[in-house]
């Protein structure tokens, strides 16, 4: 039996509008609309803390993908204060889909994300 104390589809639907918003400004108040100020970004690619810096995380990942957009792969699962799901690195609507993985994130004050754990499911190689 769950626990469901927020919307998580929301919650995560808010994540991708930072990781897919065009433009620096766009990015950065999706990213300060998604995250707490304190919140969190780990992966095996970069470890960010606060708007700024989980939006160069962001940004960084845009640029070296230019063109292609992240999706969600399946269902949010969620309890209490804690979700994941996966995702998707795509190139258009039936593009290639380099790169791909699955997070777990933890929810502060308002449902905001405190802290994104992210793990690469598949990458390019000599990524």
């Amino acid at each position: 039996m769950s626990a469901h104390t927020h919307d998580y589809d929301a919650v995560v639907a808010r994540c991708f509008e930072a990781w897919n918003a065009d433009g620096g400004e766009a990015r950065a108040k999706a990213a300060a609309e998604a995250w707490t100020a304190d919140g969190r970004r780990t992966g095996p690619v970069a470890d960010a803390t606060g708007h700024e810096a989980v939006t160069a995380v962001i940004t960084s990942a845009r640029e070296r993908f230019p063109g292609f957009a992240f999706r969600l792969l399946g269902a949010v699962d969620g309890h209490h204060d804690t979700a994941r799901f996966s995702w998707e690195l795509v190139g258009g609507a039936d593009g290639p889909a380099p790169v791909a993985g699955s997070d777990v994130l933890t929810l502060g004050p308002g449902g905001r994300i405190r802290a994104v754990y992210g793990f690469l499911d598949r990458v390019p190689e000599g990524a």
